[in-house]
């Protein structure tokens, strides 16, 4: 929980998004190799557009979460979500990065 002694936000909210890559035949797999990378640079792109300066989009290593990759995280609230297809980064963008609400259908359970 923030301390009202905090700083402020330097971004209002950073999205992580996985694009760790192993090899093929790793038994965990790989976000990048489940298209992380592309779907990433489509948020990037997409809240450049848009002029959300106030968003930072990065690419993380290994989140740990490989079982529902690909997979990101937005801070400060720590909502993970698995994603697939541009659609579903679109309705994350809409929903939780501009209106502050939560897509249920792709969150991940904290598990």
């Amino acid at each position: 929980m923030r301390s009202p002694d905090d700083p402020a936000l330097f971004f209002r909210l950073h999205v992580f998004i996985c694009t760790n890559r192993r090899p093929d035949d790793n038994k965990r797999g790989s976000c990048a190799g489940r298209g992380s990378e592309v779907l990433r640079e489509h948020l990037k792109d997409a809240t450049k557009s848009m002029g959300l300066g106030d968003i930072r989009i990065n690419s993380a290593g290994c989140l740990d979460r490989c079982g529902h990759g690909p997979v990101m995280v937005i801070y400060p609230e720590g909502v993970w979500y698995s994603f697939h297809t541009i659609a579903d980064i679109d309705e994350i963008l809409d929903t939780h990065i501009v209106k502050g609400g939560r897509v249920a259908r792709l969150m991940v359970d904290q598990d």
